[in-house]
């Protein structure tokens, strides 16, 4: 259901008046993880003004270390709607497992499945029956056949809303977090119809090199980045080296649209407030 001959054209997939997939390129932009209300209040207000349209952050957050911060669950989750509801933009935030399915629905627009979960097939049949779209991101191990398959679970199990992120792989390179594979864009645009989303504060683990990559995506044809922002990137409890102050968000944003504009696309703007 993934391929081409299934899809014989781009998949648009939209929410509170954002295309993901159309002829806009969507910047998707917020911090890692929700913190406290001014902190998503403040975030959302931010880059809703330098042109982001959908407001990302974590209530749920899958970490490497038992002993780091998780988020703030279900109270991270109204903090986040919230957000969104004052800004007008739609919300993205992760569920992580296929009991939190539900809960998560409550609040988000977009149910983001995490690079640790893409082969969670609980998780993937779980999110194929609700009506929310799901973005899936690849793994960081993870082939781009294995993330049309992992794909294949949710829109098999009846959810057609599927936009794909490319967030970096691991490689042998220790300059960077990961290696973003920007060669997945065009190679899954060939494959498959469905809309890809290019995350390069994960692809690269450090915000000297996000807006770089950002503008690479954007060049090679992706429909949209998600950027990490946070009002205070030292003082984050979650990823602050990749993530961007707001003036920083600012200054890609000023560089990406002639960029945007160059592949013949704009800017997708925020929705109905």
């Amino acid at each position: 259901m993934t391929g081409r001959e299934a899809i014989q054209k781009r998949t648009m997939v939209e929410v509170k008046g954002v295309a993901v997939g159309g002829d806009d390129f969507v910047v998707i932009a917020g911090p890692c993880a929700v913190e406290s209300r001014d902190q998503i209040l403040s975030t959302a207000d931010a880059v809703r003004r330098s042109g982001a349209c959908i407001l990302r952050g974590g209530a749920f957050k899958p970490r490497t270390s038992p002993y780091s911060f998780q988020g703030l669950g279900e109270e991270g989750l109204k903090l986040i709607a919230e957000a969104g509801e004052k800004s007008g933009l739609p919300v993205i935030t992760e569920v992580t497992s296929p009991e939190l399915v539900d809960l998560v629905c409550r609040y988000a627009d977009i149910l983001q499945v995490g690079a640790r979960n893409m082969q969670n097939y609980a998780l993937l049949e779980a999110v194929g029956k609700v009506r929310k779209p799901v973005m899936l991101k690849r793994g960081m191990m993870s082939t781009i056949e294995e993330l049309l398959l992992a794909a294949e679970y949710i829109l098999s199990s009846g959810n057609t809303g599927v936009i794909l992120c490319e967030r970096g792989i691991r490689s042998f390179e220790k300059a960077t977090r990961y290696t973003l594979d920007i060669s997945a864009v065009p190679v899954i645009k060939k494959q498959s119809g469905l809309p890809v989303i290019v995350d390069p504060s994960h692809g690269t683990g450090h915000r000297d090199y996000v807006a770089s990559l950002a503008l690479a995506a954007a060049a090679a044809g992706a429909d949209g980045i998600m950027v990490e922002v946070h009002p205070s990137p030292d003082n984050a409890m979650s990823d602050g080296i990749q993530s961007l102050s707001f003036a920083d968000f600012a200054a890609l944003m000023d560089r990406l649209r002639p960029v945007v504009s160059a592949v013949g696309r704009r800017i997708a703007p925020a929705g109905s407030r």
